[in-house]
């Protein structure tokens, strides 16, 4: 008899980044409610405090993901309040303005350092403490990665999907599954806010406009956390214009999937030392 989805989620001790407010903290809440137990990292205090409460006084800690001493440290301090991990979510992020030639190049290596380094130095932190056979990192990604209207964004967000993938292959001998969720527009606070705190609208012209509530992509998650699933969709089809990018992102999926089966199937003698070196 296959497992409930509530069944596979009891007592999993999952540490979630960007725990503070929006997807992070509402993952948090649902997954507690399922019985698991969460360890919470965030910007916020009084915001992860909050969040913590409401999930049954769960263990927290202010943390900066760019800072890579901050993020072993925490990892320490919530496995060893968890007795260890489960489930690592790489939530944290930012989205950074559209523009490249009129965009503050500051802002961009923000950017960079918060989705591809704080991303990398999360999954870092977590390898050690999800390398068993029930371990699971998910890398929260975009939709919007292959969006010529978001190309800022899926520039830094991609980066943090190829980490993902990267880890996939580095955990699977131990057993460790690595799941990478694409989503689309979720109505947050951060849908519409840029780095200086104004309200912005999306690009003209963008299908972007269309939001979808934060329930959707929590309920996505938790179906990904607990199936420990390659890839979550949020949401799971797109009207018009993103349906056809959404089909592009499996296609390319595949794609890749098919090329890594033919490279592995190359006899070791027939390769070049070195191959594939930049």
């Amino acid at each position: 008899m296959s497992r409930t989805l509530e069944e596979n989620l009891v007592g999993r001790r999952v540490l979630i980044t960007g725990a503070a407010r929006g997807i992070g903290a509402g993952l948090a809440r649902r997954l507690h409610e399922r019985g698991a137990r969460v360890g919470l990292l965030g910007l916020e205090p009084e915001l992860l405090e909050q969040t913590a409460t409401t999930c049954g006084r769960a263990p927290w800690r202010r943390c900066d993901i760019r800072d890579r001493r901050a993020v072993e440290d925490s990892f320490d301090y919530l496995a060893d309040r968890l007795s260890g991990l489960d489930v690592v979510v790489a939530n944290a992020g930012v989205t950074p303005p559209a523009h490249i030639v009129e965009g503050d190049p500051e802002v961009m290596r923000y950017a960079i350092e918060v989705n591809v380094m704080g991303t990398y130095h999360t999954l870092r932190a977590a390898g050690p403490y999800i390398g068993h056979r029930n371990g699971y990192a998910l890398v929260v990604a975009s939709s919007t990665t292959f969006s010529p209207l978001r190309g800022v964004h899926g520039a830094t967000r991609g980066g943090a999907e190829e980490l993902g993938w990267a880890l996939r292959d580095e955990m699977k001998p131990l057993g460790t599954r690595v799941g990478i969720a694409r989503l689309g527009e979720i109505d947050t606070d951060r849908t519409l806010i840029d780095f200086d705190g104004l309200a912005v609208p999306p690009p003209r012209g963008s299908a972007l406009t269309r939001t979808s509530s934060i329930t959707v992509a929590v309920d996505a998650l938790e179906r990904g956390i607990a199936g420990r699933k390659n890839r979550i969709y949020a949401p799971s089809r797109v009207p018009g214009s993103d349906s056809v990018r959404m089909l592009a992102l499996r296609a390319t999926e595949m794609t890749r999937s098919i090329e890594l089966r033919a490279h592995a199937a190359v006899p070791a003698r027939g390769r070049v030392e070195g191959e594939g070196a930049a």
